[in-house]
């Protein structure tokens, strides 16, 4: 799959493609599949040499009316507005789901009393209190229908700026003359992010083993759900019985609950990071007319020739300094929680359940060999959550627990500024040495330490108003 964020994929170059799929049928455009870039005075076959041509954009305008009828037609409720046409994505992924085994009662009571195990023993192993109010067993639509607002809140920003630059991308002339012709425009870019998404989602429901596999908090707080189909699967050919496999999965999904439910800012933290990366998005618009020769009118009424017709050109995006820095914080958030789930889940399991290292290390390979949450993450915003960033992770929290305890281990969480950052997990040993270097007494009260930062820094504030004779009074407390 792509490395490209959401909304883009990998242009193909083949020419033996492009004449199979039909080059040489194309309207009276004299373009394949009937659609003339030259419309946008882009430099398309016929166009005019010197730029935007007002004549020919109605014709433009009636094609791109002609794939909105087609696509909207063959996927149900396709003029919902906004960045990404979710309908369009539930359908999607729904026929990919297929047909759903309802969960039997035994399996549902499996699930709870495990669950039920799993706090317990976790009680032992963090200060956070148990984050769940509830447990349920889902199929994948129950995955799909309780995820799918936190679907909106990671794919709007991104869907949102890649679909405002179809029109800034336009010439001058062409801007003024589409008028309110460009909600059009905006239409077909949330219909093919739907299809994207879609495709994805169905795909991902039917291997996420949590409603946290993914690293995010993606079901409704207090909700801890585990997929049994997805898991059952997950234990074939592993050496463990599968009720050990289930306590183990179970006792993840409840760590993440713990920490989601009591690190307030965290699950907002994570959240908005993707929308700083969705704001520092840049394009080549000059690319349109590569994009538009993979737009086929007639395609579009068979949805399962829409993946590839989004495979086979798109815009590709211009990474900037800001984004390089929210994907870093981004992927170091992430590794964070995941090493922090890795390492409390193994203290409160490791002698109870044999199994539990070997468990560990497996979903470690499942991610080393780009399992679900490193695909979508891909398809997403162009992250992929290195192992060796979780493993370092773990190992920062593990060092931190025997040098420091648990309490203070836990008390990291107060405040984002407490956290380490990249180079710490690249460094662990430094971190923790640089703590208890430190005065360790308040590292036991983070708050503490916070304010004790503050003051330091208001101090610093004042000596350097004084040395430079500004008589004015600090006002930095008001």
């Amino acid at each position: 799959m792509s490395d490209l964020p959401f909304g883009f994929s990998n242009s193909d170059d083949d020419p033996d493609r492009k004449k199979d799929s039909g080059g040489e049928q194309g309207g009276s455009s004299g373009q394949p599949f009937g659609f003339d870039p030259s419309a946008f005075g882009l430099g398309g076959a016929g166009g005019p040499a010197g730029g935007f041509d007002p004549a020919a954009l109605g014709q433009m305008l009636t094609q791109f009316g002609q794939m909105l009828s087609g696509m909207g037609s063959a996927m149900g409720q396709g003029g919902q507005g906004g960045p990404v046409n979710y309908d369009v994505a539930k359908n999607l992924a729904r026929q990919q789901i297929g047909s759903v085994t309802p969960i039997t009662e035994g399996t549902t009571s499996a699930v709870t009393d495990a669950a039920r195990l799993a706090e317990l023993w976790l009680d032992g192993a963090t200060t956070l209190p148990a984050g769940a109010t509830r447990t349920v067993a889902w199929t994948a639509e129950d995955w799909l229908d309780g995820t799918l607002d936190t679907w909106k809140r990671l794919c709007d920003p991104v869907a949102q700026q890649v679909s405002g630059m179809w029109i800034e991308g336009l010439p001058e002339e062409a801007r003024n003359m589409i008028g309110p012709m460009a909600g059009m425009l905006t239409q077909m870019g949330g219909l093919t992010f739907g299809s994207q998404l879609g495709q994805a989602l169905g795909q991902l429901s039917k291997e996420v083993l949590t409603s946290t596999d993914i690293g995010l908090p993606l079901g409704p707080a207090g909700t801890a759900a585990l997929l049994p189909t997805a898991i059952e699967a997950f234990s074939e050919g592993l050496e463990q019985p599968h009720r050990e496999v289930l306590v183990f999965i179970a006792a993840r999904e409840a760590a993440y609950q713990r920490l989601y439910s009591h690190v307030p800012w965290l699950r907002q933290r994570l959240l908005s990071t993707v929308e700083d990366y969705a704001r520092g998005i840049k394009m080549d618009f000059s690319a349109i007319e590569e994009a538009a020769q993979g737009l086929d009118p007639s395609a579009l009424t068979d949805p399962s020739q829409i993946e590839k017709i989004l495979q086979q050109g798109a815009f590709e995006p211009q990474t900037t300094p800001e984004q390089k820095q929210a994907l870093e914080r981004l992927e170091t958030m992430l590794a964070l929680v995941e090493g922090w789930v890795e390492t409390v889940v193994s203290e409160a399991l490791g002698d109870r359940l044999p199994g539990a290292a070997a468990l560990t290390e497996t979903l470690r390979r499942r991610r080393a060999t780009g399992g679900p949450a490193e695909q979508t993450f891909a398809t997403l915003v162009g992250l992929e959550l290195r192992p060796r960033k979780v493993r370092e992770a773990a190992h920062l929290w593990r060092r931190l627990t025997t040098d420091t305890g648990v309490d203070a281990r836990d008390g990291v969480w107060a405040h984002p500024d407490l956290l380490p950052d990249s180079s710490d997990l690249d460094n662990p040993a430094a971190f923790v040495d640089r703590i208890l270097g430190g005065d360790s007494g308040t590292f036991h009260d983070p708050i503490a330490q916070l304010e004790q930062t503050e003051a330091r820094e208001r101090e610093e504030k004042n000596r350097g108003s004084g040395e430079t004779g500004e008589g004015s009074p600090d006002r930095s407390d008001d």
